[in-house]
């Protein structure tokens, strides 16, 4: 008798089409489902910490504005630490406060929006594991962007904490001048070695 041969369908025949048709739809909803990378999930972290910084900033600067009278001090700790509501036109901590000269405010906002691009682009070469750098160049980004805000709207930045021992007073500061300071200090650890790095699995 003859050899009978069974008839295998060919990959690329119609019942191949129809089942690859079937599957795309479940390969794009499980790419979309899909988790984020580790490094893209982490730059969450230059995102919300300067949009924190900024809304608290705003917050309290709105205020001072509206509870307390330019020039005057509402006591917090005696012989310390007031609130006292005062207008810097200068850089952070009251430089330049007391120089003028034409342009100052456009100058000083330009100067300051050049500082805060350059270092949002540096910000975004950091590793996504060096934890430390990026939370005080986020921090300083928030502060910078805090105090922007006020030379464009205002004219003048609202400062408010007036720290004091005696008859000798500490520049008059913000939210934003404290985020910025904290987050030079962190850049500083970061430097000499103190820097936090949490490894992600690849």
């Amino acid at each position: 008798g003859g050899t009978c041969r069974r008839f295998r369908p060919s990959p690329n025949g119609p019942a191949s089409v129809g089942a690859a048709r079937t599957r795309w739809p479940v390969r794009l909803v499980a790419e979309f489902a899909a988790p984020a990378p580790p490094a893209r999930r982490s730059r969450r972290l230059e995102l919300a910490v300067p949009l924190i910084v900024v809304v608290l900033d705003q917050l309290t600067k709105w205020l001072v504005r509206t509870r307390i009278p330019l020039h005057d001090s509402v006591e917090v700790i005696p012989n310390f630490l007031d609130l006292t509501h005062v207008r810097n036109t200068g850089a952070a901590f009251g430089f330049l406060n007391g120089v003028d000269f034409p342009g100052k405010t456009l100058v000083i906002a330009v100067v300051a929006i050049g500082a805060l691009i350059g270092v949002a682009v540096y910000s975004g070469t950091i590793a996504g594991e060096h934890i430390l750098p990026r939370l005080g160049l986020a921090l300083i980004i928030g502060g910078a962007a805090g105090n922007l805000v006020d030379r464009v709207f205002l004219g003048s930045v609202v400062d408010f904490v007036d720290a004091y021992w005696g008859s000798f007073h500490f520049w008059a500061f913000n939210v934003a001048d404290s985020a910025i300071t904290v987050g030079v200090a962190l850049m500083i650890l970061d430097m000499i070695g103190a820097g936090t790095h949490v490894s992600h699995p690849d």
